[in-house]
């Protein structure tokens, strides 16, 4: 792609390190901030800088924060004795959004991968055996939910934190995996349709 300019085509690079953008669609993001008033360049680059510098992690839970404890750690409307167990910081957003989940979260930082070199001491499993032996309420935590990827990665990381809170005698449930609501049988793979048929549930008319 040839550019006009060095200063578009460093723009256009940059840009186009972000995920899920090409080099078509970072030229077209350049050429329109070239068109905007520079108050609006200068307010994009002054968010960016303080999302980068200023963002923190929750000491807690591992969650984007503003603070030491994020709001969802200090919520008194918070079922503390539920804790779902999350990959990463874009499956609390996924959560929160359904408004059916009223507990609270733990963020691994990633699934045990041998492949790419992340094990156990690589996550946030330690820090999520601290909060079941000291809970942070001083509340006991119950259950643990694991909303991990239907993955092997997943699966295996699922077995690993299995397994180290079974000697805690911690009760470990697991977000069901099946259909969609919409979808027809004929176009869902084998894997996704074996677990719906293993992970059945009553059905009632009442």
């Amino acid at each position: 792609m040839n550019f006009p300019s060095k200063l578009i085509e460093d723009a256009v690079n940059e840009i186009s390190r972000l995920p899920g953008i090409g080099k078509k669609t970072a030229l077209r993001l350049a050429l329109h901030l070239l068109k905007q008033p520079e108050a609006i360049a200068e307010n994009l680059t002054d968010a960016i800088t303080k999302l980068r510098k200023e963002t923190a992690y929750c000491r807690v839970c591992h969650n984007i924060s503003d603070q030491e404890i994020c709001s969802v750690c200090q919520s008194p409307r918070r079922d503390r004795s539920l804790i779902c167990v999350v990959e990463d910081i874009p499956d609390v957003l996924a959560i929160e959004n359904t408004s059916q989940y009223n507990g609270l979260y733990h963020v691994l930082g990633g699934v045990i991968s041998p492949i790419q070199g992340i094990g156990p001491e690589e996550l946030k499993i330690a820090s999520l055996l601290t909060r079941i032996d000291q809970p942070h309420s001083g509340e006991a935590v119950s259950e643990v939910i694991l909303a991990l990827p239907s993955t092997m990665e997943g699966d295996t990381t699922a077995f690993y934190i299995t397994r180290k809170l079974k000697e805690k005698g911690i009760k470990v449930s697991t977000i069901a995996r099946g259909i969609p609501i919409g979808g027809e049988l004929e176009y869902t793979d084998e894997v996704t349709l074996g677990r719906s048929i293993l992970t059945r549930v009553n059905y009632s008319v009442d």
